[in-house]
């Protein structure tokens, strides 16, 4: 359990070691019995947990936790965010668990990854080798896949300040409304002008495909658009490839989310008057 960053990179690059934070994906994954993998807890580092701006940019640091993003007065555009850090698992679990463990563990219904994609956040790694940032849409590469070498971790995500008038919006379909795996979700970041059209948007969805993704032919239809102009169909949602399983089939998947992106959309555009 380091206190030090340099700590924990020293020990990253010296052998194979399982990084934890809060633990919430980890622990819940291992079967019965003792533990055999190395574990370096992450939790004590000072300079991974916290919300800054230097003004141009946001970080979030890795092992900031949900209810830490919550909790935090941010601009609106950090609303969907903060919306989809209530839907993390229950209290328990967003007290401990972390913005960096939700995405690192890359499952396709993360509630985290949706409004990070409508931020346009971008992964901060390091390693004794140095530091590199990587876009998150390609940072997360599949189901529990994401680019990180061996020697690396995950210590923050760094997010570009947005025109002031944008607001986020979040929508999470589940089966029941608390403790639930998202059938779909659906995050937006919308921005207008002062004639009420829209002059920034950023549309993403989870839970319809392998890695959460933003409908960029969507986004760019929206601009330029009122509210009540808005009209969508299905090319908007091409990229989409939804599973059919027990919560749910392809085809309702699809409906859902579209009902969702008129909702986040309205949303916005409510919050914003």
């Amino acid at each position: 359990m380091p206190t030090a960053l340099n700590e924990a990179l020293d020990h990253i690059a010296a052998k194979e070691i399982k990084i934890v934070a809060g633990g919430t994906d980890y622990f819940p994954s291992q079967n019965q019995g003792p533990i055999k993998t190395d574990l370096l807890d992450i939790s004590r580092i000072p300079e991974l947990s916290g919300i800054s701006c230097d003004g141009d940019t946001w970080r979030i640091g890795a092992t900031t936790s949900w209810s830490d993003i919550f909790r935090t007065k941010l601009p609106p555009c950090f609303d969907g965010l903060q919306a989809a850090a209530r839907e993390v698992g229950s209290l328990q679990i967003q007290n401990a668990g972390t913005v960096a463990g939700n995405v690192c563990n890359a499952s396709p219904a993360a509630d985290g990854v949706p409004p990070l994609l409508t931020l346009d956040a971008q992964a901060e790694l390091q390693s004794v080798r140095g530091k590199r940032v990587i876009p998150l849409n390609e940072f997360i590469t599949g189901v529990r896949d994401v680019a990180l070498a061996s020697d690396e971790m995950v210590t923050g995500f760094l997010l570009p300040n947005v025109p002031h008038t944008a607001v986020g919006a979040f929508e999470k379909l589940g089966s029941r409304r608390y403790l639930v795996i998202s059938i779909t979700m659906t995050a937006a970041v919308i921005g207008f002008d002062p004639q009420g059209r829209i002059n920034h948007a950023r549309v993403a969805i989870g839970a319809c495909s392998p890695v959460a993704q933003r409908l960029l032919q969507l986004e760019a239809d929206l601009i330029g658009k009122t509210l009540g102009e808005i009209t969508l169909n299905d090319s908007h949602f091409s990229t989409l490839s939804p599973i059919a399983d027990v919560r749910g089939s392809a085809e309702f998947r699809l409906e859902a989310v579209a009902e969702q992106c008129l909702r986040t959309i309205t949303k916005a555009a409510q919050a914003h008057e």
